[in-house]
């Protein structure tokens, strides 16, 4: 399991609204807002670029980032953000500020090891699927992980690994939502094997 914090860097914005907001993105900024915690919402803006990278890194998605804004550093997750529908440009970021003491809901990614060793593979040669990839968690900051790691070693078939085989860090705990223990990998053989040769002399079906 991992844990680590980035760093994000964040001006006010000077100006809000739909008109003010496309004059940032054509500057190359990017608008968003961070909230939550003990603080007022604040409009800010940054630059477009090194958060369109940080998106595709995916421990970006579920770490406790550093937000430096005012001359000032607070701690905030990521909470939502909007692409345009067809460019590869960000449209808008918001981001919660977390308190040390107060838990929080959180889905992590999933990281499925052990795949090679399974009965599924080893002895069924089947299909493996995932059935989620990612679980929602509820934690306190200092606890949350970047991913949760799912081990498949005694996935097979008719044996299916659900969310409750998954070991949690400490000070973690699943958040079900009233599910009993949903699936998370199923293992299926694939069509045709293991079916009987035709008799000596009949014609393949």
């Amino acid at each position: 399991m991992k844990f680590s914090t980035s760093t994000v860097v964040a001006v006010r914005r000077s100006a809000e609204g739909s008109r003010a907001s496309r004059r940032l993105r054509r500057d190359g900024k990017l608008p968003g807002i961070v909230y939550g915690g003990k603080g007022e919402p604040i409009a800010i803006e940054m630059d477009h670029n090194p958060v369109s990278l940080a998106l595709k890194v995916e421990s970006f998605h579920a770490s406790i980032l550093n937000l430096e804004l005012d001359g000032k550093s607070e701690q905030v997750l990521l909470r939502d953000f909007q692409m345009h529908p067809f460019k590869s440009q960000v449209l808008h970021i918001d981001f919660q500020r977390v308190e040390a003491d107060q838990l929080l809901h959180k889905k992590v990614p999933l990281h499925f090891v052990n795949l090679e060793i399974s009965p599924a593979v080893k002895v069924d040669g089947a299909i493996v699927s995932h059935v989620l990839n990612e679980l929602e968690i509820s934690c306190l900051p200092k606890d949350l992980p970047e991913f949760v790691e799912v081990d498949l070693s005694k996935l097979g078939v008719g044996h299916p690994v659900h969310v409750k085989d998954i070991s949690l860090p400490a000070g973690v705990t699943l958040v079900l939502h009233g599910q009993d223990n949903p699936v998370v990998a199923t293992a299926s053989k694939s069509a045709g094997k293991d079916e009987p040769a035709p008799a000596s002399g009949a014609p393949a079906a």
